[in-house]
């Protein structure tokens, strides 16, 4: 009898230990991906779409064994130059622990700037996670390390005006070509009005060729109006009230320009992506935003104007950004 309650036993508990299921892991112990190296060389936006898709391969294990930490670390590649798809994938990842460690702040960050791009995806899982994310954006968001056409410019060192140069000149910013498309009227008023500023008529020229091509009437499908795609709050900002006048719209959109190279000590790529995502973006993310239209821009108006990173300011215009001894670090 003994015998047979020792076989009834072994095989039940046998069977019971059968049907275990296998130890698993708990939040805390999920891996936590580290941050990818700096990329050595530009990178293109078809190689940040490879990330986004070999990243999306090793997710879901199409084609190659699957492996969400691989996955996060290209996710985060990808997101750091500006893609949307790739910030709301890892932003899945972290909010639902898929094989890394759950992070909810990190995650709205990476929904926020996917919702900032126009993903209306992103925007609904950052509505139910409270709205605005709390923090500084997370290494994944913050403008990658070893980029020189991005990274922020030390303040260009004071230059002794100088005499007899082009019309419009700005010491300290030599002129490039007009962009051939010009019209030659618009080119003679930028150069008469932009030393007003104290801005150079090329780096004007460039960003109204970015803007609208030299289009008066353009309108944005955000209402930005005019040669220098303005909206009605920026242009009240520095009392203009016609957006539609060509000569008003020019004026305003200097005045900003003149305002954000104040605002960041003469920084052409952080006072360019200010035009174009606005300043607090730039001072939330600490550089260009990873908004791929952004840096796109800055990249754009940066080749037009021959790589030149500094631009004299006037101090008097407005204090500097109080983030700025951070964007530097």
């Amino acid at each position: 009898m003994l015998h047979l309650l020792l076989a009834l036993c072994a095989a039940s508990c046998s069977a019971a230990w059968a049907q275990s299921p296998a130890p698993t892991l708990t939040l805390e112990q999920l891996p936590r991906p580290t941050m990818p190296p700096g990329e050595k060389g530009p990178v293109v936006p078809a190689q940040v779409e490879r990330w986004r898709q070999e990243a999306k391969a090793l997710e879901y294990g199409d084609g190659v064994p699957r492996n969400e930490v691989a996955a996060a670390k290209l996710y985060c590649r990808a997101a750091r130059y500006g893609d949307a798809e790739a910030q709301f994938s890892l932003g899945w990842m972290l909010t639902n622990a898929r094989g890394i460690q759950r992070n909810d702040a990190e995650a709205a960050h990476m929904f926020a700037a996917a919702a900032e791009q126009g993903m209306a995806q992103a925007q609904n899982m950052l509505d139910r996670m409270g709205g605005t994310p709390l923090g500084d954006p997370p290494p994944c968001l913050r403008p990658p390390e070893n980029d020189p056409l991005i990274a922020a410019a030390a303040p260009p060192p004071p230059v002794a005006p100088k005499l007899g140069g082009p019309p419009g000149s700005i010491p300290g910013f030599f002129a490039v070509p007009e962009p051939a498309q010009a019209p030659p009227a618009l080119v003679n008023y930028v150069k008469l009005v932009a030393p007003e500023y104290k801005l150079s008529p090329s780096l004007v020229l460039a960003v109204i060729a970015a803007e609208s091509n030299f289009d008066a009437t353009a309108v944005s499908p955000k209402k930005a109006q005019g040669l220098m795609q303005l909206l009605p709050e920026t242009a009240a900002r520095f009392k203009i009230t016609k957006l539609s006048d060509p000569t008003q719209n020019v004026r305003a959109g200097m005045a900003y320009l003149q305002w954000l190279l104040a605002y960041f000590e003469g920084s052409v790529p952080l006072a360019l992506a200010g035009y174009n995502a606005g300043e607090r973006a730039v001072e939330r993310y600490r550089g260009v935003p990873p908004y791929a239209e952004t840096r796109l821009y800055v990249l754009k108006i940066l080749a037009a104007v021959a790589g030149q990173r500094s631009h004299p300011f006037d101090a008097k215009v407005t204090p500097a950004s109080p983030v700025l001894p951070l964007i530097r670090r």
